[in-house]
């Protein structure tokens, strides 16, 4: 596996892009690949569910695409990178627990679908971006969509079973039984929609490294990925110290 030339020309940050299907592991790897080479990890999951809770807060109607982009341009959204992951703060309130109400999952989609939306939560990723030296980022766009000159792409896969048999612990994580069956038929249905979508759909980027995850821990996936950055790139590895990534084996 290697990461083909990539002409850089816009990019001050280092970005890694992590794309794939739901449930492929994509935001815990992200999160450990981040504290492997000392990088931010954004949370675009994180954004949209910032928008839907300001949206429902506010009283504003989710299926109203220009009154979501009215909420967007009067309201203040910060995102903060933390050492682990994102706090996120709404005209100056911390919503990072706030966001993550169950009550918020079927209304995210309705800031990500319009494409106008899509298009202006991409542009606040590139912002988020552009305050950090080193960014590992995940989603379904971010290599083809929202950065589309990183240096380093991925892309993972697994197998639909193993996906759900992830998901089921999820939820059995949070105190939900679901059906196997159940979850994996989902999935699948998730991936078609994905992959039919216009705008922000789930697309391999052309010099994106796939990685199977299927019989893989998120550890060894994020102990992979940044071997593969630290020999195409030159990235050290970080200093072994209290709480510090000590490397395969450490």
């Amino acid at each position: 596996m290697a990461f083909a030339v990539v002409r850089i020309t816009s990019l001050a940050t280092f970005v890694v892009t992590i794309d794939g299907p739901a449930a492929s592991g994509k935001s815990t790897v992200a999160r450990l690949l981040a504290k492997r080479i000392e990088g931010q990890y954004l949370d675009t999951g994180a954004m949209y569910r910032a928008v839907a809770w300001a949206a429902m807060e506010a009283g504003v109607d989710l299926r109203d695409p220009q009154a979501l982009l009215a909420l967007i341009d009067r309201t203040d959204f910060r995102f903060i990178p933390g050492p682990e992951g994102m706090d996120v703060f709404v005209n100056g309130q911390d919503v990072t627990d706030e966001i993550r109400d169950p009550s918020l999952t079927n209304m995210v989609r309705f800031v990500a679908d319009p494409p106008e939306v899509r298009e202006r939560m991409v542009l606040m990723q590139r912002q988020f971006a552009q305050e950090v030296d080193r960014l590992v980022t995940e989603g379904r766009d971010q290599g083809t969509v929202a950065f589309p000159d990183a240096p380093a792409k991925f892309y993972l896969i697994a197998d639909p079973k193993e996906r759900a048999r992830r998901r089921q612990q999820q939820l059995r994580d949070n105190g939900i039984e679901c059906p196997l069956e159940e979850i994996e038929k989902a999935i699948r249905d998730r991936d078609k929609i994905d992959q039919q979508r216009h705008v922000g759909g789930l697309r391999l980027a052309p010099n994106a490294v796939i990685v199977d995850t299927t019989s893989l821990s998120a550890e060894q996936v994020a102990d992979l990925m940044a071997l593969l950055i630290r020999q195409a790139f030159g990235i050290p590895e970080p200093p072994i110290g209290p709480g510090v990534y000590e490397g395969p084996g450490g």
